[in-house]
């Protein structure tokens, strides 16, 4: 089993590149802000409390985060392994995200880690803006705000993955089809 947690700020390409994850090795794609949108959508008792701290303009709590991966995992027994997007965004969620794996007899293969510069990210995220719709990929003054928030607080959980020497910094400038070659490579080399 490979577990995979795609890594870069917004606008490096993580949606294409997932995409292309998710086909080349079969993996099941897990997006904390898909599983909000299920958990609340149903009135589960994990969505029901994440609903209670949104509802008062609070951060959801990681265990129940957590809760809504574990549900996940538990749902999904029979996959080839895991891509995490999005998540874990600090170092605690990524402790417990080892806690949880370890649980089920599994552990992070690697972290692939999209590596842009910040006005390439800017000029694409602008691009995006013109036909994705958001309001947040349209403002300069935004999109600086959200790579700060990027760098601030989720390159700590980056470090935290060197430390157990499963980082994979990929160039991502190029082609979609040579950073997805590099990303390949990388993955496959941690599985070996």
């Amino acid at each position: 089993m490979i577990n995979i947690v795609l890594f870069g700020p917004p606008g490096a390409g993580k949606g294409t590149q997932s995409e292309k994850i998710i086909a080349q090795f079969g993996l099941k794609h897990i997006s904390t802000g898909d599983l909000f949108r299920k958990h609340l959508g149903e009135g589960t008792q994990l969505g029901k409390e994440a609903r209670s701290y949104m509802d008062n303009g609070k951060l959801v709590p990681d265990e129940v985060v957590i809760g809504m991966v574990e549900d996940f995992l538990n749902e999904n027994t029979d996959a080839k392994g895991f891509i995490f997007d999005g998540f874990p965004r600090t170092v605690a969620q990524a402790e417990a995200l080892d806690v949880l794996l370890e649980k089920h007899q599994t552990t992070i293969g690697c972290m692939v880690m999209l590596d842009v510069p910040q006005e390439e990210l800017k000029k694409r995220l602008l691009e995006r803006g013109k036909t994705s719709g958001r309001a947040d990929d349209q403002n300069e003054e935004k999109i600086n705000v959200r790579i700060q928030e990027y760098t601030n607080k989720t390159l700590p959980v980056a470090t935290f993955y060197e430390g157990q020497g499963k980082t994979c910094k990929i160039n991502g400038v190029g082609t979609i089809e040579s950073i997805f070659a590099d990303i390949s490579e990388a993955i496959s080399s941690h599985m070996a």
